[in-house]
């Protein structure tokens, strides 16, 4: 007879606490914020500045006032919404997009849910793809404070403040723009700005979490060394990039983009380092990371190859989220103590 022994409390306490989680993935996060400034100046600071602040007070409002609970703005998890939703949003964005982006993340994707642990979508992204649908122009373009710094798909050039500023579309917006044409991919490709070193080392346009594939891998590299997250699903995610996106290339070289500038270009690494990897809104199972990953990965390249839409990494999670619970029904093997035959 086969019997699982369940016992009760007490139980073995981590050391780890969700303020601290949020602390590392704060620190994580340094990096391309810091290349957002360097590149954007002043632009940069209010966009992280306001969209920090906007969720702290949205989740410190919501809960004093509708939920009337205690306050837990302390564990951290509104400011890391707030630096995830600036990274997500182009450096040019009004002050009330953003105001609206925080509004929808907390107090939509968040607290309507019942707060941290209980929202089933990745908040920063709800906001990010709400905002993108209602504003396709605003969420598309970006602005560059340096312009000397790389070069700018730029079509306008205005103030901002005390600031020169250049608007246009992003990477990708401008390829799909120009294949949409008939322009070839070589052709694209050839332009300036488009090398992989400007995908590398913050060159490019872009929602400001977009700048630097290095910034982004350093914090990645900090997550692992301080065992926050796993790596699984983000190898899923760029693999899966990589070799679906390969596959469409070796198909028609002419229309579709090489792989390496799919897993480089816009915010799939962004999505796969530090938004797929939420612990609330991923799967607990190595394996149910794994095709939460590859399903993330595969979206994200029909979307962007065959879609409206010149980004599809947003979407992509967001959708996948919504298949966490599923599989998290896929478990390990239980062990079980035999018991003695009486």
């Amino acid at each position: 007879m086969n019997t699982l022994i369940v016992s009760p409390s007490p139980h073995v306490h981590g050391k780890e606490s969700t303020r601290k989680l949020m602390g590392d993935v704060v620190i994580a996060l340094l990096p391309a914020v810091l290349v957002s400034i360097y590149f954007f100046g002043l632009s940069a600071i209010h966009l992280v500045c306001v969209s920090v602040l906007s969720c702290v007070i949205f989740e410190y409002l919501i809960q004093k006032f509708l939920l009337k609970g205690k306050s837990t703005v302390g564990d951290m998890s509104a400011i890391v919404t707030g630096v995830l939703l600036a990274l997500n949003l182009p450096v040019c964005s009004p002050w009330w997009l953003i105001l609206i982006g925080a509004f929808v993340a907390i107090g939509i994707a968040k607290m309507t849910f019942g707060g941290l642990g209980q929202n089933l979508f990745n908040p920063a992204l709800v906001a990010r793809v709400v905002l993108l649908v209602s504003f396709p122009v605003l969420m598309t373009g970006t602005a560059f404070h340096a312009p000397e710094t790389g070069y700018i798909f730029g079509t306008e050039s205005f103030v901002r403040g005390s600031l020169d500023a250049t608007s246009g579309a992003t990477p990708l917006s401008f390829v799909k723009e120009q294949l949409a044409q008939g322009v070839s991919v070589q052709q694209v490709m050839e332009l300036p700005g488009l090398s992989y070193t400007q995908l590398l080392f913050a060159s490019m346009g872009g929602s400001a979490g977009e700048l630097s594939a290095v910034a982004l891998l350093l914090g990645f590299i900090y997550l692992l060394f301080r065992r926050v997250i796993k790596p699984w699903i983000s190898l899923s995610v760029l693999i899966t990039v990589f070799v679906f996106a390969g596959i469409l290339w070796l198909t028609d070289s002419a229309k579709f983009t090489d792989p390496v500038f799919n897993v480089l270009g816009g915010g799939v690494i962004l999505g796969a380092f530090f938004m797929a990897t939420d612990y609330v809104t991923s799967p607990m199972t190595t394996k149910g990371q794994i095709i939460f990953g590859v399903g993330i990965g595969v979206i994200t390249v029909l979307i962007r190859a065959f879609g409206a839409y010149p980004e599809g990494v947003s979407f992509a999670i967001l959708i996948m989220n919504a298949t966490v619970p599923l599989l998290n029904r896929i478990q390990p093997k239980r062990f079980a103590v035999e018991a003695q035959k009486k």
